[in-house]
């Protein structure tokens, strides 16, 4: 697929007479020192645009405006090659508002958070609610929804409904392939829904954790062609050996990148591009996004240059974005201009040639608007039970792994009050429930989990990856029904509460997994949760990112969805008691 900037016989005659200079620009940026991710070089040069696109790169243009870079460094706008919009609970509106001055310009957004709720529906608001804004918002259609047959989502797409998506102009191919297991047992839908994308020569993306060998060259030669899982040098360079695109990793929950990095020879970085998958607000408004990301690079050797392409050319070539990624005529004229190629502290930000953010705050938007996708909590209480009958001496415990998605197996003694398995936070052993939250089946999967540190209380979040069922950990069934039905009677959302009370609640009313308040109030909400988590004893400082992705039943080892405890390697529902 190629992607280009449309333009009429009349601007591209324009365009071709400001190249030759027999016309002025729309806009000359002068005095800038140009990042040229095609030699690894830095050019001084003005830079013409005219129609929205990159006329001419040289000396000598002549413009209706001019933009004085005095001296600074101009980057191609910045490309991150996935993420889940869902993940930043902001609405497209507002993540647009947080991360153009950051200088992000293009995000490529896999949108099956929403779509395992509101089904295409949810896809279809998403594309709405991103056409018009001056940050690019393309997609990639989901493959997983369900993302496997071990939990219950809030709708099912099948290969018959991805047809129609994989036509839609802003949709780019096929969305990350978690069900890897299925694939290489050769499942007829799985196999279906990527060759629809390879019958349209689309890309196909990837997400096998740990898969290699023979299982890999399988993987690879069904036609999956990205990964962004990888955890380990010894891993990536594996997948750069099979012909896969290595997407570097640094997210919030997951941060791959100073471990892949030593693994990309630097006659790879050119099938290397960086992604923040799943970037939290906090860390949106604190450390940045794909700036974030180009300083920690640099900083661990990256050459400047080299860092800037993996975050605009190599994305926008991966995905065939053939009109952007790079400073050079006919290209559409996003533009980051920055202090320096060590802090990527961003000055300005220009996209399709128009200035759109600068000094940290974003130029234009609308004001912030309320989002208008239903949220989805259909809980029968009467139903729902936490107990846990203590059915034998040792526990199957989701062990948390600091820094990581991928969860430990703990075989653990079984704490027993009147012939109930209960939390022990003495051993920092917490009850973990997820609850069925789309049908009013009253579902529950019980389990156990270390790591979370808390003394007292419950946390419940109805952002629960991927399915997003109602997830609650505590200490105590009461708070955990506490929390739990606080977060219903929000419309989705997340709480915090201890010893019959509410302490802290954030509403997400978009699918219970976004809301569209601003970066700033989001930001807020997120703190009195965190400082009330951290009141009852919580180690983590993100623990309802950690506690999303505990139902995730495609990241090994140990998970925990509506239909129960999942040993991810053997692909099964396994007892919770050993």
């Amino acid at each position: 697929m190629e992607t280009t900037t449309a333009l009429s016989p009349q601007q591209l005659g324009r365009l071709i007479r400001v190249s030759r200079g027999l016309e002025p620009a729309d806009l000359v940026l002068a005095n800038g020192r140009v990042v040229n991710v095609c030699t690894g070089g830095i050019d001084e040069a003005e830079v013409a645009v005219a129609e929205g696109v990159i006329a001419g790169v040289g000396p000598g243009y002549q413009g209706r405006e001019r933009y004085d870079c005095a001296g600074r460094y101009l980057c191609p706008g910045f490309i991150d090659g996935h993420l889940h919009l869902e993940s930043s609970l902001l609405s497209p509106l507002e993540l647009a508002r947080a991360v153009l001055p950051r200088g992000t310009t293009t995000v490529v957004g896999d949108p099956h958070e929403i779509a395992n709720v509101l089904g295409l529906a949810g896809i279809h608001w998403l594309l709405a609610a991103s056409a018009d804004l001056p940050l690019s918002v393309f997609f990639t259609a989901p493959s997983c929804v369900p993302a496997t047959p071990l939990e219950t989502a809030g709708a099912a797409i099948s290969a018959a409904d991805l047809a129609p998506l994989l036509d839609h102009p802003r949709i780019l191919g096929l969305a990350e392939v978690m069900n890897f297991p299925g694939l290489l047992a050769g499942d007829p839908e799985v196999l279906a829904k990527v060759l629809a994308a390879r019958r349209r020569r689309l890309p196909v993306d990837g997400h096998c954790p740990g898969l290699s060998g023979r299982d890999l060259a399988a993987y690879v030669a069904a036609g999956i062609d990205s990964d962004h899982e990888a955890t380990t040098a010894a891993e990536a360079r594996e997948k750069l050996a099979a012909g896969m695109w290595l997407a570097i990793r640094e997210g919030s929950s997951a941060r791959n990148l100073a471990d892949l990095l030593p693994g990309v020879p630097p006659a790879a970085c050119g099938r290397a591009f960086f992604v923040s998958d799943d970037r939290h607000p906090v860390d949106l408004a604190r450390q940045g996004h794909l700036d974030h990301i180009l300083r920690l690079a640099v900083a661990q050797g990256l050459a400047p240059v080299t860092a800037v392409a993996m975050a605009s050319r190599s994305p926008a070539e991966r995905f065939g974005l053939r009109d952007r990624g790079m400073i050079a005529p006919g290209r559409r004229a996003d533009l980051v201009l920055v202090e320096d190629l060590a802090g990527f502290r961003v000055q300005a930000v220009f996209a399709a040639g128009r200035l759109v953010a600068r000094d940290g705050a974003a130029l234009g938007l609308p004001p912030p608007a309320a989002g208008a996708a239903a949220g989805r909590v259909h809980i029968d209480w009467s139903r729902v039970d936490l107990a846990v009958a203590a059915a034998g001496d040792r526990l199957r415990v989701i062990g948390l792994l600091p820094g990581q998605l991928l969860t430990q197996a703990r075989f653990l003694p079984v704490r027993r009050e009147g012939g109930l398995a209960v939390a022990d936070p003495g051993r920092d052993l917490l009850k973990l429930a997820v609850i069925e939250r789309h049908q009013a089946s009253g579902r529950v999967g019980l389990g156990f989990v270390q790591g979370f540190g808390l003394t007292g209380g419950a946390l419940a979040g109805t952002v629960a990856h991927d399915s997003h069922n109602l997830i609650v950990v505590g200490t105590n069934d009461a708070d955990m029904l506490l929390a739990a039905r606080s977060v219903a009677e929000l419309g989705g959302g997340l709480a915090v509460a201890s010893q019959g009370r509410v302490l802290a609640t954030l509403a997400l009313p978009i699918a219970g997994l976004m809301t569209g308040a601003p970066l700033h109030a989001v930001v807020e909400d997120l703190t009195g949760l965190h400082r009330a988590a951290a009141s009852l004893g919580c180690l983590l400082p993100d623990p309802f990112m950690a506690l999303s992705f505990l139902a995730l039943p495609v990241i090994p080892q140990l998970k925990l969805t509506d239909h129960g405890l999942v040993d991810v390697e053997r692909f099964a529902i396994v007892p919770l008691f050993a």
